[in-house]
């Protein structure tokens, strides 16, 4: 039960928490026998490990679209992330391009790839397809395939026929690298069979069962379930997705309608709207109704939009923000395994015989770029770790310390009106985390909502948080513990959001994240009478010891209650929160920009000028905590180039095409008529550096830049800077400049681009306003 009206204890929201249920085992042919280590079991609510409830957090990299040298380092930078399962597309266009000519070397490696994930400490989801999309080239079949007279995606002999020969070569690869009783700790824990297949039950459950014929006999096979999708009974666990926006949109559309779903507590866990644009009839609503709670299984997710990709026609301008409050708002909703589309962004391939994207030639509705597919991640194609990288890291250290308690907790959804809060409590009895979102995309965004005050009731205690009304400001989102164990107290709540907690010394430390505008109250239950530090401490109408910090949120607000130190983080340092290996040793670090973790010591990006490194350890004197400092001496970070100029400044000539009459993309004949510049990297720069990233602040309608007469980067203007990594042309660049070939923004074109950034001017621009080269050296630090 949720009420969202004022209740006689001055509570605004009010829910009643059900008593603990046993889960039970899924009703899914899938999982690990008793016996097996390692094992992995899927009951109703959540998936185990080892028998210890487990919310996977699943990232999505594919090996093609990134250069095998760098891999790595990038999934290094994932697992630091809080990655702990990646996800990859194998793309069957990548590896037969031409008819029984199978390649797997250089940067097709898929064994290399899945090795070098298990070795950084990562499990592993493979998407074979036959079909993937990921907005490739005929979804990912070969063009021999695509124009074979068969019926593609069905049960037809002589498909299931390539397909068995494509599944066996996958096998072939990677059979010995998938997790089963005999090969425990092998990484490969889950494969995904097919992509938006919706309307072929038989069909994906005979792909399974070629795939387990041929080796690939998996722990957990997932399907996509959004689109009303219909699956086999008990053969494959559903996974969802939620955008905060879309390319496949039209380009006349403001903010997409279903971007509010997945802005609000919800149990309906399908989206109609992925998808939809590639479908030959429109989904039934009225399966929804059955895609929430009556499920029987985990509600599982393996695209949560953590940015989103750019068509021609349509460009969003997804925020760092807005990815964040969206994973945050499926937690709260229930959500048990949280998997994100796409987490570091690449480019596309590049095929023997053809450009390797979607588009309306191929048939799509959409033109995506050529090579661009950065995504907006949180690692971008050319590695760069963005604000949501960091926002998203915070979450992650939350459920690797706390996950196992969340898994066992159902969701009970509060008010979701229009006005009021969007808030839901995870949990049962008397404990569980409080969800509160309000915060969506900037093109409709929430308004601050006043007199905020929750009762959380169970069956022993009731919980009243704040101790007065407060003020939700616009754009907060957060969770907070309710009479959680944290540190060496038994039932602890706050208004303040869960990191992570560390034994240092005979201190458990616990570090909660302040919201903005949003006091910091610790509430301790009746009975413990502990001695307090640095904070004042008055017992409320619940006989709870009330807690409020001496200062405010930030690296020195620090609450100790007998031998639990509580560190209270401002929001930004709060993203600033690592935790891995230095000198071997767990530990939390500080440290606001980018960086990984190797088997024994943070390595950290070296900036323009020193920085601190701050690592938590214990006082000398035994009595307390305190951060050590660790000098990350300054480089030559960025090197500022001369901006190219354009001497003209012509338009694209607007047209339609593909099935749905879109706007259509330059093509190659069209670029004959583009302005030209050009980029002279001087010799010798970045010569020590690990990476050589070039830099363009640009505004215009659709740039590419070549190297002699290699198409290396390509971008849809939409407000972003153009991130390119340089470092594997090193050779090409002593030989040649980039060449630059543009199309000037069209005042009069009807594309869509945030009205934010929109350029409000009557004639046609083209212009690069700033040129750099992001020199990236990296230093260990122990």
């Amino acid at each position: 039960m949720t009420a969202a009206t004022t209740t006689s204890t001055g509570a605004r929201y009010r829910v009643e928490l059900p008593r603990p249920t046993d889960p039970v085992p899924a009703a899914l042919d899938l999982g690990d026998g008793a016996d097996t280590a390692r094992r992995i079991e899927v009951t109703d609510r959540y998936l185990s490990r080892d028998g210890s409830p487990w919310i996977p957090v699943m990232g999505e990299y594919h090996f093609v679209r990134d250069r095998r040298e760098v891999w790595e380092r990038e999934l290094r930078k994932m697992r630091a992330s809080g990655i702990d399962v990646l996800a990859t597309y194998v793309f069957w266009l990548a590896h037969e391009e031409i008819e029984g000519e199978f390649r797997w070397d250089g940067d097709r490696d898929l064994r290399a790839f899945v090795q070098t994930a298990a070795r950084v400490g990562l499990d592993v989801v493979v998407r074979i397809g036959p079909w993937a999309h990921g907005e490739t080239r005929n979804g990912g079949f070969p063009d021999w395939l695509q124009a074979r007279d068969i019926a593609h995606r069905t049960d037809d002999p002589d498909y299931l026929e390539v397909v068995r020969r494509w599944y066996s070569a996958i096998a072939g690869q990677v059979a010995d690298l998938v997790h089963r009783p005999d090969a425990p700790d092998a990484p490969i824990v889950g494969i995904q069979i097919e992509n938006e297949l919706y309307d072929q039950p038989q069909h994906l459950s005979t792909l399974r069962t070629i795939a387990e014929s041929v080796g690939l006999a998996a722990a957990l096979f997932t399907a996509t379930g959004w689109g009303g999708a219909q699956l086999p009974p008990g053969r494959f666990l559903p996974v969802y997705a939620g955008y905060a926006d879309g390319f496949w949109e039209e380009s006349d559309t403001g903010w997409p309608e279903f971007g509010r779903q997945h802005f609000t507590f919800s149990d309906v866990r399908d989206d109609l709207s992925v998808g939809a644009d590639l479908r030959a009839t429109p989904a039934d609503a009225s399966v929804i109704g059955d895609r929430g709670t009556s499920d029987p299984w985990p509600y599982a997710t393996c695209e949560l939009g953590s940015g989103m990709a750019t068509a021609y026609h349509r460009r969003p301008l997804v925020d760092a923000e807005d990815v964040a409050a969206l994973a945050l708002t499926k937690l709260g909703s229930g959500s048990a395994w949280q998997g994100y589309y796409m987490f570091h962004g690449g480019l596309h391939f590049e095929g023997a015989l053809s450009t390797t994207q979607e588009s309306q030639a191929t048939g799509y509705p959409n033109d995506v770029p050529v090579r661009d597919y950065d995504f907006f991640a949180p690692l971008g194609a050319a590695g760069t770790q963005r604000r949501h990288f960091h926002q998203l890291r915070r979450q992650h250290l939350f459920l690797s310390a706390f996950g196992d308690r969340l898994a066992t907790y159902p969701a009970r959804i509060g008010s979701q009106e229009p006005g009021e809060l969007r808030w839901s409590v995870r949990g049962d009895s008397d404990r569980g985390f409080l969800f509160g979102n309000n915060h969506q995309p900037a093109l409709a965004p929430l308004d601050a909502v006043e007199a905020v005050r929750f009762e959380i009731v169970g069956p022993d205690a009731a919980v009243r948080i704040p101790s007065d009304p407060i003020t939700v400001p616009a754009g907060s989102s957060f969770f907070w513990p309710i009479r959680q164990p944290l540190g060496g107290l038994s039932a602890v709540s706050a208004s303040a959001q869960p990191i992570t907690e560390i034994r240092v010394g005979d201190h458990e430390v616990v570090f909660l994240a302040a919201s903005d505008g949003i006091a910091v109250e610790i509430q301790l239950d009746a009975g413990e009478s502990p001695v307090v530090r640095g904070a004042s401490a008055a017992v409320n109408d619940d006989g709870r010891l009330v807690l409020r910090p001496d200062s405010a949120p930030g690296l020195d607000c620090r609450v100790q209650v007998d031998r639990t130190i509580f560190v209270i983080l401002d929001s930004g340092t709060a993203d600033a929160v690592w935790r891995g290996p230095v000198n071997g040793i767990d530990s939390v670090v500080i440290w606001p920009h980018g960086g990984w973790f190797d088997d024994t010591d943070f390595v950290a990006e070296r900036q323009g000028e020193d920085a601190d490194v701050l690592v938590l350890i214990e006082r000398a004197d035994g009595a307390g905590v305190e951060f050590r400092r660790r000098i990350v001496e300054g480089t030559d970070a960025r090197h500022g180039l001369e901006a190219p100029v354009f001497e003209t400044a012509p338009v694209f000539a607007p047209r339609v095409g593909g099935p749905v009459s879109r706007f259509a993309a330059p093509t190659e004949d069209d670029f004959v008529d583009a302005a030209t510049a050009e980029i002279r990297i001087p010799n010798g720069i970045g010569a020590d550096a690990e990476q050589m990233v070039l830099q363009l602040d640009w505004v215009g309608d659709v740039l590419r830049l070549q190297i002699g007469e290699e198409l290396i980067a390509d971008q849809f203007w939409s407000g972003r800077p153009l991130e390119v990594d340089l470092s594997g042309c090193r050779d090409l660049l002593a030989e040649h400049p980039i060449r630059l070939t543009a199309f000037a923004w069209n005042p009069a074109t009807r594309v869509h681009v945030d009205p934010r950034v929109r350029p409000a001017v009557i004639d046609p621009v083209l212009r690069v306003d700033a040129a750099a080269l992001l020199l990236r050296r990296y230093a260990r630090v122990s």
